[in-house]
């Protein structure tokens, strides 16, 4: 009697992950952005404010006259809230692009799902996460330019636009269409690196987070845990981001709300330097707690419900 033994080959199972429609990553992103916009608009207008004051203005004084006078006017809640319209449309228009083309992007050069167990969005090196978010950024920030301007002057005082319509009247009568683009390289030069090295620091905190939870790479998470480790690393990432692209950001403000004092980036960096009564430079950092404080919530927010309703 023969005995036949067969020899059974065991094939290793790939976990498939089923990827969100990318339209939901227009919808989701979107919806994210317009809730951020509308609730951080105050942090916004301040900012603004404090930027746009000259370069030998105590920051502090300024922001405590810009309180008093908004607190003192008849209606300020309203005045608080200025600029929020073209601020939503900006900021949700923009969350939407952004989000749908990078992870378009990403997807495109990735062959794996994140590796961090809060995620499901493609994995890339931190280079490619750089360029990534880099130039993603970049191309809709230009695309969205004229919106921004009309939102610095919104929030400007030096300004008093009733409508949107009066006021792309008013910028295009005085200056061109060159004006719906003023401060577009200041724009691009703090938005670019500020987009790379957010999406850089967030994906590490990500995945050094995931580590400290005890959770194997690849598997699961319950939702609350993934939430808060995306909030934290939004908020973190944001907050780096910030603090290294602020002088972009002072200058980009001046150029758009005083096309006619600064001609162009360069020549901004030099007025402000030179004129700055207080240590050079220092006009450079004006309103960096407000955008840090801003753009952290607003990160926290905007990427944690984002990861939240992809995931």
């Amino acid at each position: 009697m023969t005995t036949t033994i067969t020899a059974t080959a065991t094939t290793p199972t790939t976990q498939v992950i089923n990827k969100p429609p990318r339209k939901n990553h227009f919808l989701f992103g979107g919806f994210s952005g317009v809730l951020g916009a509308v609730l951080l608009q105050p942090a916004d207008l301040l900012k603004t404010r404090l930027q746009q004051s000259p370069p030998t203005t105590s920051a502090t004084r300024t922001l405590l006259t810009t309180v008093q006078q908004i607190a003192s006017s008849p209606r300020p809640i309203h005045s608080l809230w200025r600029g929020t319209l073209p601020s939503a449309i900006r900021t949700g228009v923009g969350s939407a692009l952004y989000f749908s083309a990078l992870n378009t992007v990403r997807s495109g050069f990735s062959t794996q799902s994140s590796n961090t167990a809060s995620s499901s969005l493609p994995t890339l090196s931190p280079l490619g996460n750089l360029t990534s978010g880099a130039g993603t950024r970049a191309v809709v920030g230009c695309l969205l330019m004229p919106v921004t301007v009309l939102k610095v002057r919104y929030e400007s005082s030096l300004y008093a636009y009733p409508t949107l319509f009066s006021a792309c009247k008013d910028i295009y009568k005085t200056e061109g269409i060159r004006g719906f683009f003023s401060g577009w390289g200041a724009t691009a030069i703090r938005d670019a690196p500020y987009a790379g090295l957010y999406v850089v620091f967030y994906e590490q905190s990500k995945k050094t987070l995931s580590r400290f939870c005890h959770t194997k790479e690849g598997r699961g998470m319950d939702v609350g845990t993934a939430a808060g480790i995306n909030v934290l690393s939004g908020a973190g990432a944001a907050t780096l981001a910030t603090a290294i692209t602020n002088p972009f950001d002072a200058l980009k403000t001046r150029i758009q709300v005083s096309p006619e004092r600064y001609k162009n980036l360069w020549h901004a960096a030099k007025v402000v330097v030179e004129e700055d009564g207080r240590w050079k430079g220092r006009a450079l950092f004006d309103g960096l707690g407000l955008r840090i404080a801003r753009k952290a919530i607003s990160s926290a927010v905007v990427w944690g419900i984002y990861e939240g309703l992809v995931r």
